[in-house]
């Protein structure tokens, strides 16, 4: 048997077309990672999602299991991406929040853990900003596993296709506000790195 550990849901603000996956005591990943699913890639020490809508809240469900579990059915896009926990706590959150009101991934303690990202809803309102209500849905297994590349299991959505078909240093998203040359950038920098534990 394969039942999931402690299961859960709730809404995860996105931003910039993401939210992500962090340890609070250190990086998950140590590089980025450059195979361009489309919906779940490692950057700047956190695992990255990637949503359709540019700015709100989205459903999640975190889902972590003993071993390897079949891919949930009914979903549009489906990918896979290793990672390390250090602390054994590896939580959903939006770039800038604290952590998501849903259990660990990492529920077998620190080490490394492979993820499988559920995208179900990223075509419905892309590049909108906050909704009336929230439009997409994700479910995220875990499960420990040596590290291994990241694998694109099922592409069948509109959003990731497009974002597929860009060059990579073409997806992030830019805002002047985001310059470390004004004060506005410097502090979400400093918030940013905070959030990885990054105080340097």
């Amino acid at each position: 048997m394969n039942e999931p550990a402690r299961t859960g849901t709730a809404l995860v603000h996105a931003e910039y077309h993401l939210f992500q996956i962090t340890d609070p005591q250190g990086p998950v990943a140590d590089d980025p990672d450059a195979s361009h699913t489309g919906l779940v890639a490692a950057d700047g020490g956190a695992i990255e999602v990637t949503t359709g809508i540019h700015t709100g809240d989205v459903h999640v469900t975190v889902e972590p299991h003993s071993k390897r579990p079949n891919p949930a059915q009914g979903w549009e896009e489906i990918a896979e991406i290793s990672c390390n926990s250090p602390s054994g706590e590896l939580f959903v959150t939006s770039s800038m929040d604290d952590p998501a009101d849903l259990p660990s991934l990492a529920h077998q303690g620190p080490g490394s853990y492979r993820l499988r990202v559920h995208a179900r809803g990223r075509d419905r309102a892309v590049d909108q900003t906050t909704l009336d209500e929230a439009v997409e849905s994700y479910l995220i297994q875990s499960w420990p596993a040596a590290p291994q590349d990241a694998l694109l299991v099922q592409p069948t959505d509109t959003y990731g296709a497009q974002v597929r078909a860009q060059p990579a240093e073409d997806t992030i998203v830019v805002d002047h506000e985001d310059s470390l040359d004004t004060q506005i950038g410097r502090e979400r920098d400093i918030l940013r790195r905070a959030g990885r534990g990054d105080y340097s």
